[in-house]
Formats: C-alpha cells, sequence, structure tokens
C-alpha cells in the first residue's frame, strides 16, 4: 500500500470538508473513494470508439434480435 501527501488550497479544503460531512466520511475516505471512481471509468476514447461501434451496427443488432 502506498501513502500520498496531497496539498489543497484552504477553498478545496474547505470544500472537501463540506462534502465528507454530507456524505458523512472522513476526507480521506472520499478522497480514495473518488480515485477509486477515477481509476475504474473506461477512459474517454475507449468509449467514443464503443459509442460509434454501437451506432454504426444498430440495424445490424436490432435485425438480429428479431431472429
Amino acid at each position: 500500500m502506498v501513502t500520498l501527501t496531497v496539498t489543497l488550497s484552504e477553498e478545496e479544503w474547505a470544500q472537501l470538508k463540506e462534502k465528507s460531512e454530507y456524505y458523512r466520511v472522513a476526507p480521506e475516505e472520499l478522497l480514495r473513494v473518488s480515485l477509486e471512481e477515477l481509476l475504474s471509468r473506461p477512459d474517454e476514447a475507449f468509449q467514443q470508439a464503443m459509442a460509434y461501434v454501437l451506432t454504426k451496427n444498430a440495424e445490424l443488432y436490432r435485425r438480429l434480435a428479431k431472429t
């Protein structure tokens, strides 16, 4: 496991504290979960390629679904 040190402005720290209080978690936990979410998302290029393929082949998929 790796430990990171993050530098935040006073305003960013206030926003983080406000959000963490809203979700009733520690600020550190909110950052950890947010980072996990960011890292688990497919990247934008993959999403664009997937959308292109689905759009391009929509009619084929409709015909295949009928059989």
